[in-house]
């Protein structure tokens, strides 16, 4: 769903390069590889385990980095499209995975939350003026969805918030945007977030 909101997103300019910046196991990764195919776009994969990085070539995306994604080995300014799904505490998931409510500790979620920051602003560096980044956490919390977009947008003055409900149609109750929160009681997901970042064109605009 959060991959075809990324491709959803109108863009301006040139849609030639997508990023999945955190691509492992590869779902995600392979739905993105075939809707950038079909616009002669390509999509570069990186993913920091090489377990991780073996799934995402089995699911058929050919350019796979395994590689730190918070120093991913790629031009700054160089991305049309940047998926972000970060690792995150996956409380969001606990009605697929109850089993995570014992993996996880309070003691995690400074660790997660800072690693989510480095994320969005190594995604951030590698837009392109008009490229687009959507954010993804499977979690509710506010340290690892509002907290860090705020953030990151404080840190890096050349990215502004996109209304991200229209890449969604037909999904009820999206609340007041511009970022999207989805819950397993309204909308039958897990409670997956959504946060939808453009770099400006220019300072003034």
């Amino acid at each position: 769903l959060m991959a075809l909101a990324l491709a959803a997103q109108p863009l301006e300019g040139p849609d030639r390069t997508w990023v999945d910046l955190c691509a492992g196991p590869g779902g995600k990764a392979a739905l993105l590889q075939a809707l950038a195919a079909e616009r002669g776009a390509r999509l570069v994969a990186f993913e920091a385990q090489h377990h991780r990085s073996r799934l995402v070539r089995r699911s058929g995306v050919p350019a796979v980095v395994t590689t730190d994604s918070r120093t991913p080995p790629l031009a700054p300014g160089s991305a049309d499209r940047v998926l972000l799904d970060a690792p995150c505490s996956g409380l969001g998931a606990l009605r697929r995975r109850p089993e995570a409510r014992w993996r996880r500790q309070p003691s995690d979620l400074p660790g997660l939350t800072k690693l989510q920051g480095r994320l969005l602003d190594a995604a951030a560096g590698l837009l392109r003026p008009g490229g687009v980044l959507a954010y993804v956490t499977c979690s509710p919390h506010l340290a690892e969805t509002v907290v860090p977009v705020s953030d990151v947008l404080r840190r890096h003055p050349e990215l502004e918030q996109l209304d991200a409900r229209p890449l969604l149609p037909g999904v009820p109750d999206l609340g007041d945007g511009p970022a999207v929160q989805l819950w397993p009681h309204l909308h039958g997901t897990d409670a997956m977030y959504l946060a939808v970042l453009r770099r400006r064109i220019s300072a003034h605009t």
